[in-house]
């Protein structure tokens, strides 16, 4: 006679855990499917604060065909600037020099309808413009002179030095002449020359004023 097997109307727990398959843990699984399962978090470099920001400084990107500071400092050649020198001036040293115009021009000076002694002064302006003392001397001209003194122009005049010591040295090394003796029989047939230049254009130009002042005859 067969069994009768029993019908199960209600859950039976102890049938159940039968039933159940034993399940070992295995914890290096757990941590396999919790990474897969949740996403890993991207790294993000933490900013920086306060004085690290001024600290640190910021990477510009260079580019290929331009090559960094410190390379071009390296490849660059060292360029040596010399300190510019100041022009140092020539050695000059003043002289008082008194000239007076000739004797022969006198009457020229005196129709000439300006002020003789304002002549005189633009003649040794014009003289002395471009003017340089030599080194060898030339005695004093013996043309006689004016002897109207309130036509003489006076005046400094800063020339070479070395130039004056040479005549110093070679005519006066006592040192007792007065300078202007040593430099005028270089300095006088200038003025000289240059007051009858002016009496000439002073006389042109008059003449041509009084051309245009007589009216022609009709």
């Amino acid at each position: 006679m067969r069994k009768k097997i029993p019908t199960i109307t209600r859950p039976d727990p102890a049938y159940a855990a039968s039933l159940r398959p034993e399940v070992v843990e295995d914890p290096g699984r757990e941590e396999v499917r919790l990474a897969e399962v949740m996403p890993e978090p991207a790294s993000v470099e933490p900013a920086p604060m306060g004085d690290d920001v001024a600290e640190r400084p910021s990477k510009a990107p260079t580019s290929a065909s331009q090559p960094s500071q410190e390379t071009g400092a390296r490849t660059a050649p060292a360029v040596m600037v010399s300190p510019t020198r100041p022009r140092s001036s020539p050695e000059t040293r003043k002289i008082d020099i008194r000239v007076n115009a000739l004797e022969r021009q006198e009457e020229a000076l005196i129709d000439c309808g300006v002020d003789p002694a304002h002549v005189i002064r633009a003649a040794m302006r014009r003289a002395v413009k471009n003017w340089e003392l030599g080194s060898e001397f030339v005695p004093p001209s013996e043309e006689q002179r004016t002897r109207i003194t309130e036509w003489r122009a006076r005046t400094s005049l800063a020339v070479d030095a070395p130039a004056l010591t040479a005549l110093l040295r070679a005519h006066d090394p006592l040192d007792v002449l007065s300078k202007w003796t040593l430099i005028r029989g270089q300095l006088e047939p200038r003025v000289w020359a240059e007051i009858d230049i002016l009496l000439d254009e002073i006389a042109v130009r008059a003449a041509a004023q009084n051309a245009e002042k007589v009216t022609p005859e009709t």
